[in-house]
């Protein structure tokens, strides 16, 4: 569960990350996630996510929502069986939260602009 999330911060299970985050199914998160391209999220900035066979991958945006998905993202993981949701970083930690034990969810979190 994430208990908070703020400009550069997010608290997940009682640890606090500084960097940009990826979460799996399993709970396993791994800090430190760069993206080829900054604010542009492309297919293999999710490749570890992929890897891990979830049905939905939601992915924060940035607090202000300013990185943008490549125009063929959600096609491309839609043809894999994976949904694609992208919400500004505050929005889509609600929806994690809310998904968490339902489904095989992963997620990955821009945690500044």
């Amino acid at each position: 569960m994430i208990t908070a999330v703020s400009f550069g911060k997010i608290v997940i299970a009682e640890q606090t990350f500084t960097s940009d985050v990826l979460i799996f199914p399993d709970g396993r998160v791994e800090d430190g996630w760069w993206r080829q391209e900054g604010h542009r999220l492309r297919f293999e900035d999710l490749e570890r996510l992929v890897a891990s066979a979830p049905q939905v991958i939601i992915v924060g945006t940035g607090i202000y929502g300013r990185m943008r998905p490549e125009p063929d993202l959600e096609r491309r993981l839609k043809r894999m069986g994976i949904e694609l949701i992208t919400r500004p970083t505050t929005a889509a930690v609600d929806l994690f939260n809310l998904s968490t034990g339902r489904q095989a969810v992963a997620a990955g979190f821009h945690l500044t602009c």
